[in-house]
This record gives C-alpha cells, structure tokens and sequence, in this order.
C-alpha cells in the first residue's frame, strides 16, 4: 500500500525525522499528527512490550483518524540490569532525557565495560482503520559507556556505544538511520509496504 498517506503516531519530533529521513525518499508519504487533527489523541501505552505498546498506538491513531497510522515503541535494554528500563525507557527516572541518562549510569556504578552490553530495540506498527495491523522489529547492539560523548541524536544515544567505538550522538542522522533499531525497523517497514496492494 505503498503511495498511501500515513499519520506517525507520535509527538516526538525526533522520532517524526527519523521517520521521514528513510521513508519519504521511498515515495511513502507520511504526516504528523497535527497535520491532520490528531494532536489531542494521547493513548495509554500500558503494555508489557515494545510490541503492545506500538499496536496500542497505531490502532488508537488508526481507529480515531480513519486512516491508516504509523507507530513505534523503542527502549533501550540493559543485560546487566535484566533489561531494563526497556519498555519504561522513556520515563525511566520520571524526567527528561538527561535524567534518564543519569539514572542509567548510577545504576551501572561498578559495573565493567564488558558487562554493559545493552541493545536497542524498536517494534513499528501499522494499522488500518479496518482494525488489521501488522509490526516489524529491529534491533542493535552496543554497550552503556562510562560517560556522554557525542552532540547528535536523543534518548540515551550519548551514552550508547556501537561496534565502531562511537555513540550514536557522535554521528550523523543519515550514519544512524543506516545502522540504528529505528532505522532496521523502518526498512523492514518499507519492504513490507512495497509488496502490500
């Protein structure tokens, strides 16, 4: 159902960019919320998993926009800490992103770099109004440095260290997009779109 209109479920402008930097040049057209009267829909994402919580927002988006919604859930999950904050990755310390960075490393105090290995995970959803829906996930691995590196990206991404010894806020959105959870997710995405009539 590629050249449709999708509505990305989310209030996040970071996670809109991400959206349009890879779908958009695949000739996916995608608006915000706001774009079309959506901006006071708030679901309650009360799942136990990436999955759940994504399918609660697309559907909801879906459902209440009558057209076909866009969402993703992601987190960050630590083996050290028996993955969390995963799916409370984003309200982890009750802050903002810099809290929630601060809290990870109190709670890695101690902790070698070879036992901070930790991934990203990211499940998208796309839901139809007809109440159908379908998810891919993506992933990447990586591990919780000592301290922030890096000026790009948001979340947790100054203190996530890949395979090339930078973090995620150290390179641009174009090198993130080909290697992030997000940028997996969407691709997969775009791959499933393309053969759906």
């Amino acid at each position: 159902m590629s050249g449709m209109t999708y509505v990305v479920a989310t209030h996040n402008r970071n996670k809109l960019k991400e959206f349009a930097r890879i779908l958009e040049p695949l000739n996916i057209e995608i608006v915000t919320p706001s774009q079309c009267g959506g901006e006071g829909i708030d679901p309650v994402e009360d799942g136990d998993t990436f999955e759940a919580n994504a399918v609660i927002k697309a559907t909801e988006f879906a459902r209440v926009l009558n057209m076909p919604a866009l969402a993703d859930d992601s987190g960050i999950c630590v083996d050290a800490l028996g993955g969390a904050p995963g799916v409370y990755s984003a309200r982890y310390s009750g802050g903002d992103d810099d809290d929630n960075n601060e809290f990870l490393l109190k709670n890695l105090e101690g902790v070698p770099l070879e036992k901070r290995t930790a991934r990203y995970v990211c499940v998208i959803c796309c839901a139809y109004p007809s109440g159908e829906y379908f998810t891919v996930c993506g992933e990447c691995e990586g591990r919780i440095g000592f301290e922030y590196r890096g000026e790009n990206g948001f979340g947790y991404d100054p203190l996530f260290y890949f395979d090339s010894g930078k973090t995620f806020a150290e390179i641009s959105g174009e090198e993130k997009d080909r290697l992030s959870h997000r940028g997996k997710a969407l691709r997969l995405l775009a791959e499933k779109l393309a053969h759906t009539d």
